[in-house]
C-alpha cells in the first residue's frame, strides 16, 4: 500500500490556511515557461509511499514548480532528485529519479512528507501556517504503525516533527534524538540553495541517510 487514502483526502480538501492555498492556485495558472504545457496539481499535497513504512522522511513544503506542479511529494524539483536517488541507492526505490505521478515510483519501508503541505511564497510558511499542518504531519505519524525512525530534512521540518512529540530539540546536521520509541534525525534540507554552495554534499546527505537507514534495522 502507498497512501493513506482517507488521510489523503482531508490533506487535499483542507483551506485552514487562505494565503497558501491562494499561492498554490495561482503558480498553477500562471506557471512558468518551461512547464507551460503541464497542468499543474495545484491543491495541498498529502504524502507517498509505502503505509508499512519503518522511515518517515519530512520535508519543508512543496516546491511551486515540484510538488505543487506534479502532485506528489519530493517529485520534479532539486530536493527530490537528491532524496529519491539515495533511496535508491539504500535499496528503497525502484526508481533513480522521481519526475511525475504517472512514473511507477514504487517506495520500500519509507514514506515521504512535507511538514507544510502547500506551496508557501519564497518558502517560507508562516508559524500560524506550521502549527496548522502539524495536525496532518501528527495524523501520518500515527498512522504509521511500524514507524521506527524520523527523518527531518531542515530545521522547519524537525522543529515540527518534534513540536508533534513536545519535545525541545535543537537543530543539527545528524542529531538524533529518543522519543516514544522513535528516533528523530536532523538534515540540512537538499535544497538547490544548500546543496550548490556546498552546504550539504552528497557524502554528508547520504552519510545521515544511511544513519536513518540502519536505525530502522536495530
Amino acid at each position: 500500500m502507498f497512501r493513506t487514502p482517507m488521510l489523503e483526502d482531508e490533506i487535499i480538501s483542507c483551506y485552514r490556511c487562505p494565503r497558501l492555498r491562494q499561492y498554490s492556485e495561482i503558480i498553477a495558472k500562471v506557471k512558468v515557461r518551461r512547464f507551460k504545457d503541464w497542468e499543474y496539481w495545484g491543491k495541498p499535497l498529502p504524502g507517498y509511499g509505502d503505509v508499512n513504512a519503518k522511515l518517515l522522511i519530512v520535508g519543508l513544503a512543496p516546491a511551486a514548480h515540484g510538488g505543487n506542479r506534479t502532485g506528489r511529494v519530493f517529485t520534479g524539483d532539486e530536493s527530490g532528485k537528491w532524496v529519491i536517488r539515495a533511496l535508491y541507492e539504500l535499496g528503497l526505490s525502484n526508481l533513480e529519479v522521481s519526475s511525475s505521478r504517472e512514473d511507477n515510483l514504487i517506495l520500500k519501508d519509507v514514506y515521504l512528507t512535507n511538514a507544510v503541505k502547500c506551496a508557501p511564497p519564497k518558502n517560507k510558511p508562516s508559524r500560524e501556517e506550521i502549527l496548522n499542518c502539524s495536525y496532518f504531519l501528527k495524523k501520518e505519524i500515527e498512522s504509521l504503525i511500524n514507524l521506527k525512525v524520523i527523518l527531518a530534512l531542515g530545521k522547519v521540518a524537525f522543529d515540527s516533527v518534534c513540536m508533534t512529540f513536545n519535545k525541545g530539540c535543537n537543530f543539527s546536521h545528524g542529531v538524533v534524538y529518543d522519543t516514544v520509541g522513535k528516533k528523530i534525525i536532523g538534515s540540512y534540507h537538499p535544497s538547490a540553495q544548500n546543496t550548490k554552495t556546498g552546504r550539504l554534499t552528497w557524502e554528508s546527505f547520504m552519510a545521515v541517510m544511511r544513519k536513518a537507514y540502519e536505525l530502522t534495522r536495530e
